[in-house]
């Protein structure tokens, strides 16, 4: 089977458990680092399926590889090869889609409750048993949903939390987190999540941490879901 490329746009952002679900599936996986300069592949048919993660920049900043991100990813959907997009990667997959990215209301950090949308498309893939769930949460943007996907999920915070355009899946909140994840990025912001306290979307150091085993076992048991219904569309 090909693997999956997935591109890493910042140092503590990477598969975490997605990578985990791949291995237990035997599914083979690439990373690539662009974060440590490594180029993008130049034909995305050698990969079964293509997944972004998230990162602290903008789709709108001046990078070297953001035309170029958004061009692979419009090729990779024009060759029906499946992208998922974490966060950034959600936001990136909007914007090849025709949608925009724009400032959230608020910033949202931490851990909270997101609600999976009453429809078919969204009962498809989070299962029918699941109204809703604790999501991770750290952006201060958002995207719109693009013409003719399908929202499926929202927090009070933000309203697009997730959408899906056939096997093609875009996520504001992370699915992927890891406990190493989470402790990493709370010491890597410890600033902002300082600077941010008085706002109520933004949880404390001590309290994302706060029983986070225990979080990450039920974020995870969630996350299986939607991975396994994108893993079905990769091609072999």
């Amino acid at each position: 089977m090909k693997p999956v490329a997935i591109l890493r746009f910042f140092p503590i952002e990477g598969p975490g458990y997605f990578a985990t679900f791949l291995d237990r599936h035997h599914i083979p996986w690439q990373l690539l680092c662009l974060d440590k300069g490594v180029p993008l592949p130049e034909n995305p048919d050698k990969y079964s399926g293509l997944v972004l993660m998230g990162g602290p920049m903008s789709v709108h900043d001046d990078l070297p590889w953001t035309g170029p991100v958004l061009s692979l990813i419009r090729q990779t959907i024009a060759s029906d090869i499946p992208v998922l997009g974490h966060c950034l990667g959600g936001q990136f997959l909007s914007t090849a889609l025709g949608g925009i990215v724009t400032s959230n209301p608020v910033k949202e950090i931490g851990w909270g409750r997101v609600r999976v949308e009453d429809t078919p498309v969204a009962r498809d893939w989070f299962g029918s048993d699941l109204t809703a769930f604790d999501a991770f949460h750290w952006h201060g943007e958002t995207f719109s949903i693009p013409a003719n996907a399908v929202r499926l999920l929202s927090s009070p915070y933000c309203p697009n939390q997730a959408f899906a355009l056939g096997m093609h899946l875009g996520m504001q909140c992370h699915i992927e987190m890891t406990a190493d994840m989470v402790k990493a990025w709370c010491e890597a912001n410890a600033d902002t999540l300082l600077h941010n306290r008085e706002n109520p979307a933004v949880s404390s150091s001590e309290a994302i941490q706060t029983n986070l085993e225990n979080r990450i076992i039920a974020l995870q048991s969630v996350a299986d879901r939607p991975y396994k219904k994108w893993i079905e569309a990769l091609k072999h």
